[in-house]
């Protein structure tokens, strides 16, 4: 099975640090065996991964807190300029 990520958006978050941050979201997709189909037909696998823009991954917990992996730094999402 192969599998890839697909960029579902982009977005920008404050540090605790004081720091702005932009986060892009990514959903896993994978291309299932089974389809002989030669374009290939991704599927949503329902996983959902975090990125800082220069690759360092965020967690985010079950509450929806973002947190830099490896480094305690909390990220809140900050309002895009529509809300």
């Amino acid at each position: 099975m192969e599998k890839m990520l697909h960029l579902l958006e982009t977005f920008t978050a404050r540090g605790s640090d004081g720091q702005t941050y932009r986060v892009q979201a990514y959903e896993h997709l994978a291309r299932l065996d089974a389809v002989p189909d030669t374009q290939g037909q991704w599927e949503p696998t329902g996983l959902t991964e975090y990125k800082l823009a220069d690759g360092r991954h965020v967690g985010v917990d079950k509450d929806g807190v973002m947190t830099l992996a490896g480094t305690g730094l909390k990220l809140n999402r900050e309002p895009s300029p529509q809300d």
